[in-house]
Order: C-alpha cells, then sequence, then structure tokens
C-alpha cells in the first residue's frame, strides 16, 4: 500500500494481472479509509426499512470476491456450505438486515484481507492470458475474466458510494 496511486507492477505477477490489482487495492484502501473507526453501533446503523447496513456491505464486498474466486478459479458456484457462510452477504437485503450485525470493524476488516489474500495466492497461479479467457456470464452473455475482476473491484467502488451516504448520515 505504500505506492496506492501508482497503477503499476506488482512484484510476483504478470503486468495486466498486476494493474488489475493496483485498481482492486486503491479501492480496499478508499473503503477501508471510509470506514475508519466506527463502532459496532455505526456499523449496524440502517437509514431505512430497506437499507443495508455498513457492515453488511463490507461483508457484501468479501462476499462477491470470493464468490468470483470460485467462479473463476474453480470453474463452480458456491456450493451449499459456502452459502451458509456467504449467502447473507451475497444477497443483503432482507437476509443481510437480520444475520449481519454486531460485528465490529475489524471483524470485517479481517473476513476482507482473509478473500483478498486468497485472490492473491489464487492470481499467481495464472497469467495475462488467463483474463482474456472468456465464458458465459450473466444472461447468457460472453465474459472475460478481466471483465468479472473489474465487476468485483466496480462492485465495490459502488457499495463503496453508499457507505459514504450511510456515514454521513449518522450524523446528520
Amino acid at each position: 500500500m505504500n505506492n496506492i496511486y501508482l497503477i503499476s507492477d506488482v512484484p510476483g505477477y504478470p503486468p495486466q494481472i498486476s494493474r488489475l490489482l493496483s485498481m482492486m487495492n486503491y479501492a480496499r484502501y478508499t473503503t477501508l479509509e471510509a470506514v475508519k473507526n466506527l463502532s459496532v453501533h455505526e456499523l449496524d446503523f440502517l437509514l431505512d426499512a430497506e437499507s443495508n447496513s455498513i457492515g453488511a456491505l463490507l461483508l457484501h464486498f468479501a462476499a462477491v470476491e470470493y464468490a468470483y474466486q470460485v467462479e473463476t478459479f474453480e470453474k463452480r458456484e458456491l456450493n451449499e456450505e459456502e452459502m451458509s457462510i456467504w449467502g447473507a452477504a451475497i444477497h443483503l437485503g432482507e437476509e443481510g438486515r437480520e444475520k449481519i450485525k454486531g460485528n465490529d470493524l475489524s471483524y470485517y476488516v479481517t473476513k476482507l484481507n482473509e478473500v483478498r489474500e486468497r485472490s492473491y495466492d489464487l492470481f499467481k497461479t495464472v497469467n495475462d492470458d488467463w483474463l482474456d479467457q472468456q465464458e458465459e456470464f450473466w444472461h447468457n452473455k460472453q465474459a472475460n475474466h478481466y471483465f468479472m475482476w473489474f465487476h468485483v473491484l466496480e462492485d465495490e467502488i459502488n457499495h463503496r458510494g453508499q457507505i459514504r451516504m450511510v456515514r454521513k448520515r449518522l450524523h446528520s
């Protein structure tokens, strides 16, 4: 994280994967800055009966990244055991509001870090050509691994906007 503003080579990874990881690292850095020092109460706060808490959104980031690890590297969907762990965080909504609460910030950061470490390990097993590999994706469309992992990054950035809005509303 020393060169967070550089999208460049990451030691141990090929050039395109390095750039993808650089962008993912920057997104994570800004996410962690957005939630710094939040209490359990603040992490569990709901704007209304239909919203997601900041804590649920943080766990959603880890769940989405884990799901894409399984989909792109293992070529399968989450199994029943994995869904019992990650399902509420993937689906959010009612299920997330019921099941994701009462955790301190270190709980969420630990989950984010564990999943990211697994991503680092998995990305060491492939080369840049892997990013171009295509397969069926949403609604029977073709997508390559680069797009799929871009979506992991995009999802975090999108929901981080929600986190910032919720945080502003906490103290208004």
